[in-house]
């Protein structure tokens, strides 16, 4: 994948992943198979959450769950926009991580693909916004929930991306 992306700090000193170049642009809709061929070229890869250090760990069923899952097909507009932008830095998203949470695994279905539970992890990443001219403007600011499995084998799997909605805060300037 060819992509250039930045970790920059907001105002408050908070990490924000900048999507400097967009491969979803303008369109009414997104072709979720495309993004999740794009997500398949993260397979068997992993990273680490700097502020926790876990390794997250990116298996075959994140791709799937990523463009086809009820939270995806619930997003319009703009945040749908900017899931499918994201699913080139996930990398640096999952790096940036913030804010560890854990829930129990309730449902019979996720036994064994999350016995030991599920993590979630706040992120944000930056989208830019241009003029009708292709001049940047500024960046819109997204904030998501990163889903992570704890499978039975121990290690924590990428499952998701959750809540990818728009901040209200005041974007970032160029």
């Amino acid at each position: 994948m060819n992509r250039t992306v930045d970790i920059i700090k907001d105002a408050d000193g908070n990490s924000v992943v900048a999507i400097n170049d967009l491969r979803f642009k303008g369109r009414r809709s997104v072709d979720w198979k495309i993004v999740e061929d794009c997500l398949k070229e993260y397979i068997g890869q992993c990273m680490e959450i700097k502020e926790t250090s876990d390794i997250i760990y990116i298996d075959t069923d994140f791709p799937d769950e990523f463009a086809h899952s009820k939270d995806t097909k619930e997003l319009r507009g703009a945040n749908m926009y900017a899931k499918a932008n994201s699913a080139s830095i996930i990398k640096e998203i999952v790096e940036i991580a913030t804010n560890k949470t854990f829930a129990e695994n309730y449902t019979q279905k996720h036994n064994t693909d999350a016995k030991y539970g599920w993590y979630r992890y706040d992120t944000r990443f930056a989208i830019p916004v241009y003029d009708d001219m292709g001049e940047l403007m500024r960046y819109n600011v997204f904030k998501s929930r990163i889903l992570v499995r704890h499978a039975k084998d121990g290690r924590l799997y990428l499952y998701d991306i959750l809540r990818t909605k728009k901040e209200t805060s005041k974007p970032l300037e160029q």
